[in-house]
C-alpha cells in the first residue's frame, strides 16, 4: 500500500506497512545509525591528532572590553573557538546563513566555558556596525570586530579587490572563483602555559553544518531539509524576517 502526500509538497510514494515490518526496516537503519557514529568518532579523534601552527602575529581586535589581543580572548581558559561571521565593512546587516548558526550559539555558550573553551566571533565591520547588528538580534556571544587587522585574510574568510578582479580566491583549502568578500569559517586555537598560542583547526562551507541544530532536527523528519539542492539555505531568513 501506498500513500501520495501531494498536499504537503512531498511527491514521492511511501509504503505504508505494518508495524512488524516498519520494525525490521527500522533496525535495519540503526545498523548504519550506529555505523555512522562510529566513523564520526574516529574523524573527530583524527581532527583532536592534527599537528599544530604556532601563531608569531599580534592580532590586537575591538570588542566590548576595547582593545584586545588574540591572547587575551582564551579569556583564562586554553582552547579558543572563532567563528568567522560574514559581516563586511557598510553592509549594515550579517549574512543570513551566518545568522541561522549564529542563532545557535548562546544555547551552547552557557555550557563551553566548563569544558575550557571560549567562544567568540569575529567580523571585519567596525564595531559600531558588529554591536547595532548584534542588538537587533538579541545575541548575547562575544563579538569582536578585526577591520585594523589582517586576521580575516590570513584565516581566508576576507578577500581583497585584487582577488575579486582577478576571479580567483584561496578558500576552503583550495583555489576558486570569486563569490564574495567575506566568506564564513570557524578556525580553532590552543594557548599553552608559555602563553603560546598555536592554530590547531579551520573549517569552512559545509563543514560548518555541524554547528546547525536546527539543521539536526530536519534531518529526522520525512521531507529533511527540503532544499533546493543548487542553492540550499536560499529559504533561510533572519529569525526577525519570517
Amino acid at each position: 500500500m501506498t500513500l501520495m502526500e501531494s498536499k504537503t509538497g512531498l511527491m514521492e510514494d511511501r509504503e505504508i506497512v505494518s508495524e512488524a515490518d516498519w520494525l525490521v526496516a527500522r533496525k535495519d537503519l540503526l545498523t548504519r545509525e550506529k555505523e555512522f557514529s562510529r566513523q564520526r568518532d574516529a574523524l573527530s579523534a583524527a581532527r583532536h591528532s592534527l599537528p599544530w601552527v604556532k601563531i608569531d602575529k599580534k592580532y590586537v581586535f575591538d570588542g566590548p572590553k576595547g582593545k584586545e589581543t588574540l591572547a587575551e580572548l582564551f579569556d583564562g581558559r586554553s582552547q579558543l573557538i572563532v567563528y568567522h561571521f560574514m559581516l563586511g565593512p557598510g553592509w549594515g546587516e550579517g549574512c543570513k546563513s551566518c545568522s541561522y548558526l549564529a542563532d545557535h550559539f548562546d544555547g551552547a555558550n552557557r555550557h563551553l566555558p566548563h569544558r575550557d573553551v571560549t567562544f567568540v566571533v569575529i567580523s571585519r565591520a567596525p564595531l559600531s556596525e558588529v554591536e547595532a547588528y548584534q542588538k537587533r538580534m538579541g545575541w548575547r556571544f562575544k563579538w569582536l570586530s578585526s577591520r585594523d587587522n589582517e586576521f580575516n585574510f590570513d584565516y581566508h574568510v576576507s578577500f581583497t579587490k585584487e582577488e575579486e578582479k582577478a576571479n580567483k580566491v584561496y578558500y576552503n583549502y583550495g583555489t576558486g572563483e570569486f563569490m564574495s568578500d567575506e566568506l564564513p569559517g570557524l578556525s580553532v586555537f590552543y594557548k599553552d602555559e608559555n602563553r603560546d598560542i598555536f592554530h590547531t583547526y579551520s573549517t569552512y562551507a559545509r563543514g560548518l553544518d555541524i554547528l546547525v541544530g536546527a539543521y539536526n532536527f530536519l534531518d529526522l523528519v520525512p521531507k529533511g531539509r527540503d532544499e533546493n539542492p543548487d542553492s540550499t539555505m536560499d529559504w533561510v531568513r533572519r529569525h526577525d524576517e519570517y
